[in-house]
């Protein structure tokens, strides 16, 4: 009795911050296998930088991870904040693009009971996100990135940004 009470004030008041450099985004969860079914904990990340491998690097990262024990497994709710540099596809000038994307997974205890996602608890209890930190903000980036919504682009005769000059290919097309 006493120890469950100890570990939903800790639940609620601790906030863990964790650093680990070659794998940035691992959390060790095997204490959860002990707790009672509703226990939770929030793991907070913040890093000025970081590379999600294959090809994402992003800046200025910020996440919580909200991770609360079920009978079925464990399920992580999280909230993403990072900037990624892009290029733009009009005027092809460099930009960081600001991504927000909020997530949802269930990693069974069990592999009879995987998830849609086929995501499971892994024997030694660590389970790194940054796949599936990836996976999300992915999905986030758009299609064609804009540097600003009212982006010129290029000329099409000389190339010339039109964001920063007129050209005068551009002077002609606007004296006709």
């Amino acid at each position: 009795m006493c120890y469950n009470l100890f570990v939903r004030i800790i639940s609620l008041y601790k906030k863990i911050t964790l650093t680990n450099q070659r794998l940035p985004l691992l959390i060790n969860v095997g204490f959860f296998k002990n707790l009672p079914i509703g226990s939770y904990r929030d793991f907070h990340f913040e890093y000025p930088a970081i590379e999600l491998p294959p090809d994402l690097n992003l800046k200025d990262f910020s996440a919580i991870a909200h991770i609360s024990r079920t009978p079925q497994g464990l399920l992580f709710d999280g909230k993403v904040e990072a900037s990624t540099p892009l290029e733009c596809v009009r005027c092809l000038e460099p930009f960081d693009l600001k991504l927000d994307t909020e997530f949802n997974e269930v990693y069974a205890y069990k592999t009879r009971n995987f998830t849609e996602s086929g995501l499971f608890v892994p024997e030694d209890a660590n389970i790194d996100l940054g796949p599936v930190i990836r996976e999300y903000l992915m999905l986030a980036l758009p299609i064609k990135p804009l540097c600003k919504p009212d982006c010129q682009g290029l000329c099409v005769v000389c190339g010339e940004n039109l964001n920063l000059s007129t050209c005068e290919h551009q002077a002609k097309i606007m004296l006709e």
